[in-house]
Parts: structure tokens; sequence; C-alpha cells
């Protein structure tokens, strides 16, 4: 059986979703009439890192929905680096939307994935009915750390590696062992081959390093007024406690934070059953 095939059993259904930028891929569970959920994956990954979290909601009667990307999806890989600039993926969690029929959502992000849905939530407060936010903080919260904060400065230079011309080469070269040391023990051994394989296509890899080279947190953000939960880990290399902390200054809504104990940087599938947990503790209580 396929790395492919595994991950997306008969529960899951595959998606195409066409919208002004391209057709995006994606996989859906649980009945079309019920509340709408939208899942927007981290970087490297794709939809199947929320495969536990698609089917808990299918579970409670959620109609949840996890597209790929731009970049991830082949059909919306745009070739210019600016294509990948935030408010770019934050239209896209817009035109998803509209093409699904959804006229309100709920709308969960991790990493990248989380840094469009917190622009997303601020830009559509009137469709955007909650916000669950893991690993990334609020932009504004990290571009004033970043302006401010060395340590975490640092932290994000770190990744200049990632940036930087010829990263295709060197995070491929011997079989992609450096892309794959990039995810923790804990996730299934399975899963990294289906993100890795996916990387390896033509063009896969560039898309998802330009997520980086676009974005340097410059710009001027909105806060966030709809009822919202953050998730971090507090072993993340990358968000340092006091920027995560200080998220709470840009939401205006309802607002939770959760510092998750012994996880790092891929808390949906570190930690699938505590993040399921919060993510239905946060839908039912809104």
């Amino acid at each position: 059986m396929s790395s492919r095939s595994a991950l997306f059993e008969a529960d899951l259904t595959r998606l195409r979703i066409r919208t002004g930028a391209g057709t995006f891929d994606a996989v859906a569970a649980g009945p079309a009439a019920g509340r709408k959920v939208l899942l927007l994956h981290g970087a490297s990954e794709c939809a199947a890192e929320w495969c536990h979290q698609l089917r808990a909601l299918a579970a409670h009667g959620y109609r949840a929905v996890a597209p790929d990307l731009r970049g991830y999806s082949p059909g919306v890989r745009p070739r210019l680096v600016d294509g990948y600039r935030l408010g770019h993926a934050a239209r896209d969690v817009a035109e998803i939307a509209d093409e699904l029929g959804w006229r309100r959502f709920d709308l969960v992000g991790h990493d990248w994935g989380a840094s469009a849905a917190w622009i997303a939530a601020a830009r559509c407060p009137l469709r955007v009915r909650t916000l669950t936010a893991v690993s990334a903080p609020h932009p504004g919260a990290f571009a004033h750390a970043l302006r401010t904060d060395p340590g975490q400065w640092r932290r994000w230079a770190y990744l200049d590696h990632l940036r930087a011309p010829g990263a295709e080469r060197e995070l491929l070269a011997h079989g992609a062992a450096r892309l794959r040391a990039g995810w923790p023990e804990s996730i299934p051994h399975e899963r990294v081959t289906h993100y890795v394989r996916r990387l390896s296509e033509p063009g896969a890899l560039t898309a998802a390093l330009n997520w980086y080279r676009a974005n340097d947190f410059t710009e001027s953000y909105q806060p966030v007024p709809v009822p919202t939960r953050f998730l971090w880990g507090e072993d993340d290399g990358v968000v340092s406690p006091e920027t995560a902390r200080s998220t709470a200054d840009w939401v205006t809504g309802p607002y939770r934070f959760e510092a998750l104990a012994g996880v790092g940087r891929f808390v949906p599938e570190e930690a699938e059953e505590e993040t399921t947990a919060h993510l239905l503790d946060h839908l039912a209580a809104h």
C-alpha cells in the first residue's frame, strides 16, 4: 500500500477546489450539513497532518476540509516568490470558502497555515466564527518581537538556511536526509515518507521554501476580534515563550492561550489527542 493510500482511507474524501488562484487539492470528512471547519497545514506538510482531527471532527458532526495550501497544491504553485506572501494565502481562505459555499466557518491553522489564518480572521470577522491557531503567534506579535527581542530574532535567523539559494539541493541530497531530519521521531515514518515524497516532486520544495523567502514580517497587521485559542508547544525552537504570550495583545475577542509541555513545533501530530481535545472544546464553547 502506498504512503498516500495509507494516510487517506475511505473515511476521508478527496476534493478539488477551483478558485481564482487555481485548483487546490483537499481532503474532507463529516456530513455536508455539519458546521463548517477549514484547517490549514504547516510548513513542509500537507492536509495529511490533520487526519486525526478531521476524523474526530467528523465523528462529532462537523464538516471539516483541509486543503493543501498554495505551493503544496500543484494547481496553485506561483513561480514568483512574491506569490507566497501571507496576504495571498489569507485571500485563498476566503476563496476556498466561497467555492465550498460556506458563508460562515471555523478556521484552524498550524505554523504557516496559522499565520495565514490570523490574517484571514482579522480581515473577515463576519465569516470566521472562531480561530484555533497552533504554533505560530499572531503576525503582529511576531513582527514586534523580531524588532525588539534579540532572542526571538536569533531563533528566526536560525532558519536562514531555508531562505538561501540552493537550499533545495541540500535538503534533497543523500535521499533527502536533511529534510527527513526536520521531523521529530514521534511522527510516524509513513507520514514523514509521504511528506518527503510530496516535497520531492518537481517544484514542490521550492514552493514550500518560498513561504520563508516571501515573508519577513515587516508589514502592518490587524488584531483579531473573533474567539481565539492559541496552542503553542513549550519545546518550540522557533517561537520564544515571550513572543507566544504576547499574542494576547493582538486579540480583542475572547482569548485563551495554552502552552503544551513536552511538545515542539509539530503540535497537531506530536500531541494529536491534546490538540483535538482543545479544538473540540473551543468549537463547543462558541
